[in-house]
């Protein structure tokens, strides 16, 4: 499926190839963290097809919890997250749903990292829901 999507701020902007039978939902400490929610949503690109339209992300490394070393790019200037990856861009990039434009379509098929998922999340249907704020 081809998708493109963009930062917050509109100044970094995407399109890639992603198959989407493979959006997970990871609710590990390390994207709790650095999305500020409980779990984030990620859809692997397909080989190198991602490529950015306009912007360049800033890079932040962290090492997680495997010892493994993931490159985190976001935009320098809003601060929204784009993808994941190996150290050097590798392929495929772990892309942030929420900066996809076709994010409707993108239906979670897998979770991992559930030991550390939050206990309240199979609980949300009993919390009150509004339309808006």
């Amino acid at each position: 499926m081809k998708i493109d999507g963009r930062c917050h701020c509109g100044a970094i902007t995407y399109e890639a190839e992603i198959d989407p039978a493979k959006v997970l939902i990871c609710h590990c400490t390390d994207c709790q963290s650095l999305s500020g929610s409980a779990f984030r949503v990620n859809v692997p690109s397909e080989g190198d097809s991602f490529r950015f339209v306009t912007g360049q992300p800033k890079i932040y490394v962290k090492t997680a919890e495997s010892g493994n070393r993931r490159e985190q790019a976001f935009c320098p200037d809003c601060g929204s997250a784009i993808y994941a990856s190996g150290v050097g861009g590798a392929s495929p990039l772990s892309i942030r749903v929420g900066t996809i434009r076709q994010r409707d379509q993108l239906i979670p098929r897998k979770q991992v990292w559930c030991r550390s998922a939050q206990p309240w999340l199979p609980d949300l249907d009993a919390v009150a829901r509004h339309d808006r704020g």
